[in-house]
């Protein structure tokens, strides 16, 4: 029977409000993390936090999953669905600019991307739904992962088995984004974030004295030819409906002004969100650099490292994440999204259904408008509490039926 809607609103928890109790917590945290970033792999003093938070819950946690991933398991008084949460938890290889009293004290580390908010608000959202255990219809599977900026943390966690035991019905995630305004959720079903991958071309060629070029085979000069010819790949080989990028990275030459090296490298990333159309891509690349580097009597090799799958939202998962951004903070804020950024995460929704959404963390008049992965990153705190509202309204949708969903 279903229960009146009186009844239902009055019994479903107020995530919003949750989450404004636990904001000072929240800043606290993230700022804690924020002092002491940890690159990929490293993040012993993060995920010994991460545990040993989800342990005094009363959680059941493992440690050292995929090396220094942190996977808890919150269950319901009544059966029903898995629904795994992940948060990443590694910093970059960046120095930080911000002149901050919680700056980095790791020289040459940052969290530049926001990572530390999102391990924060996993450990908000565990602090909260475990004062709902006696109303879940499920189990809630956090998973806090290493290594996301491109080190493989969801392939070390995905062999270490976090997609086992149980296995989850429905896998979510979000990300902190300040292109979008604070105030605003993206969220977008199918592909949201691109496929992504790292291509290295060798040009060789035979070195030589720099005022007798014609003694020598110049790879500068071919490896040149070959950036500019990469660029019409995708103008003149995709279709224009399609959202391709090619962009060449690095160009590495010579040692000195007056001699001709012997090589030159090439080191670039392909992004799309069609995998066929990506190792087309990949064909027209080798093709157009051997044939260029053969016009200027050069060679050219090419290794390709494959880092990430496109991340694809499952139709229904999407729906319910929308709903629960609706919920929390109105239709109105729902914004249609994708980007050709890559996140590990697509290795985990190739697995299990799921939804990856953004939350709005830009603030213009606090300064809070830098890229990620730039050294003065940062964002408007505030939208932790946004993220925590939503993921904790889009799980009781699934977790609590009869207060959070339609039945």
């Amino acid at each position: 029977m279903r229960l009146p809607e009186w009844f239902r609103r009055m019994t479903q928890p107020d995530f919003r409000r949750e989450a404004e109790k636990l904001f000072d917590y929240m800043v606290e945290q993230r700022r804690d993390f924020h002092r002491h970033p940890e690159l990929g792999f490293q993040e012993t003093r993060t995920s010994g936090i991460v545990a040993d938070t989800l342990q005094q819950l009363g959680l059941e946690v493992q440690r050292g999953v995929g090396q220094t991933g942190v996977v808890a398991l919150l269950e319901g008084a009544k059966p029903g669905p898995t629904i795994m949460v992940r948060f990443d938890m590694d910093a970059l290889p960046i120095q930080e600019e911000n002149l901050l009293d919680y700056a980095s004290q790791t020289p040459g580390v940052m969290h530049a991307c926001g990572h530390d908010g999102h391990t924060t608000m996993g450990l908000a959202l565990a602090k909260i739904l475990t004062h709902y255990q006696e109303e879940m219809a499920g189990a809630i599977k956090f998973v806090f992962q290493p290594a996301e900026e491109g080190m493989g943390g969801a392939f070390a966690m995905i062999a270490d088995g976090v997609l086992q035991n149980p296995r989850p019905d429905v896998a979510l995630a979000m990300h902190l984004w300040t292109p979008e305004e604070f105030g605003k959720v993206r969220v977008v079903e199918g592909p949201c974030m691109a496929s992504s991958s790292v291509f290295t071309l060798t040009v060789q060629g035979h070195g030589g004295h720099g005022a007798a070029p014609h003694l020598a085979v110049d790879p500068i000069l071919a490896a040149a030819q070959i950036v500019s010819g990469l660029q019409s790949i995708v103008s003149r080989n995709v279709n224009p409906q399609d959202s391709v990028v090619v962009s060449i990275g690095q160009f590495s030459a010579g040692t000195t002004f007056n001699v001709i090296p012997d090589r030159a490298i090439l080191k670039g990333t392909v992004r799309s969100y069609n995998n066929d159309l990506h190792r087309m891509i990949y064909r027209r690349i080798l093709e157009m650099a051997h044939h260029q580097a053969i016009a200027f009597s050069c060679e050219a090799t090419m290794e390709t490292i494959a880092i990430v799958a496109a991340v694809n939202n499952a139709p229904e998962p999407t729906a319910v994440v929308r709903r629960a951004a609706a919920q929390m903070m109105g239709a109105d804020n729902i914004v249609e999204h994708r980007t050709m950024a890559s996140e590990d995460m697509g290795y985990i929704l190739e697995e299990i259904p799921g939804c990856y959404f953004f939350i709005g963390a830009r603030n213009s008049e606090k300064g809070y408008t830098f890229a990620h992965h730039h050294p003065r990153f940062n964002f408007d705190e505030r939208a932790m509490m946004d993220g925590v509202a939503v993921m904790g309204q889009a799980i009781a949708n699934y977790v609590m039926p009869e207060n959070g969903r339609e039945p």
